[in-house]
């Protein structure tokens, strides 16, 4: 679901928060509420949610004429309405007093105005996503970040009113990070960290390293204090850095913004490779590719390698070596084996 769709269905359910608070509440309104709850899961969320945020405004409570503290008042039945045993859908009052309806209307102000924050700064967001092997996406969180994940990437998002977070589990995403001071963004790789306030930023997850490039702005990279009581070392990285830590230890590249942007150039659905050595270009077509590519002799893994090639065709890639590089391709059923001479 889109942002603006996520809008439209957070706006829906203040309407309906504020409608039911009022008198004139009918059967009518009831069954078109039920079916709006019903239609979906999102729905539901987003009115629950949207109603357990107002009930936690303490001084909105107190608008309440009669209503004792801590407590919202339930809906009292219809005289001649049957009572009908039913699985719980949600836990949400059916109706408030008169005297609650301009807290219920005060919320509906504050949700119109917060958007699609007002569910990120009261719930939170607390997401998996994921991508499969030879599969990029795109998207933006509520805090305003735009991600692009690469090919078989997993990230873990928490985003609430105090933090937003994001642990790289793995493969690379690439963030375009919301400005917001008070709430720093870190993307996290186990105990190592990178902090950033607005700027945009990748990090690549391997089994025992982490690397970050930065494209715009700066970013505070930091790793587990071998002491609990001193601070965590750190390194700022600025625009066109390419940091690669392993353990304790960082090796900072620094370079221009244009080498920085070749380095992720797999956005754009091409690597690019400039002297690469042949195995180092094979390990990227690998992270795409079904059928891996595997080198059948040092030799051949040590021949540089340049030009873009479309990370979706490793097959024109193998072409290219076998007709102009006179490497001997070996097709297996499970890899592709490449011999020099």
């Amino acid at each position: 679901m889109n942002a603006q769709g996520s809008r439209q269905i957070e706006r829906d359910a203040a309407a309906w928060l504020a409608r039911r608070a009022g008198d004139a509440w009918t059967d009518r309104d009831e069954a078109a509420f039920d079916a709006w709850i019903s239609a979906s899961t999102a729905h539901r969320v987003a009115y629950v949610r949207l109603e357990a945020a107002w009930t936690e405004c303490g001084r909105l409570k107190a608008l309440g004429a009669g209503a004792r503290p801590g407590r919202v008042p339930p809906r009292v039945p219809r005289t001649n309405e049957p009572v009908v045993e039913q699985a719980p859908r949600y836990a949400a009052p059916r109706r408030f007093r008169a005297g609650w309806t301009v807290a219920a209307l005060a919320v509906l102000t504050l949700g119109l105005t917060l958007g699609w924050g007002w569910r990120t700064y009261f719930a939170g967001e607390h997401s998996t996503f994921a991508t499969a092997a030879g599969e990029m996406r795109t998207f933006t969180l509520a805090d305003g970040t735009a991600v692009t994940l690469s090919s078989g990437s997993v990230i873990d998002v928490r985003l609430t009113h105090r933090e937003r977070r994001v642990d790289v589990r793995r493969g690379e995403a690439y963030f375009s990070v919301a400005h917001d001071r008070r709430r720093p963004f870190t993307a996290a790789v186990g105990a190592r960290r990178a902090v950033a306030v607005g700027t945009q930023f990748a990090i690549r997850a391997l089994p025992d390293e982490m690397r970050i490039v930065v494209t715009e702005g700066t970013v505070r990279l930091e790793l587990q204090s071998a002491n609990p009581g001193m601070p965590a070392p750190s390194t700022l990285l600025t625009a066109g850095a390419v940091a690669t830590a392993r353990g304790n230890s960082v090796l900072v590249r620094p370079g221009t913004v244009a080498d920085a942007e070749r380095l992720l150039s797999w956005r754009s659905g091409y690597l690019s490779f400039h002297d690469t050595p042949l195995a180092a270009a094979a390990a990227e077509f690998n992270l795409y590719g079904a059928r891996p590519l595997v080198m059948g002799d040092a030799a051949v893994g040590q021949i540089p390698i340049g030009g873009n090639f479309r990370w979706s065709n490793s097959e024109a890639f193998v072409r290219l070596l076998e007709d102009g590089f006179g490497i001997r391709v070996e097709r297996r059923a499970d890899s592709i084996v490449l011999h020099s001479r």
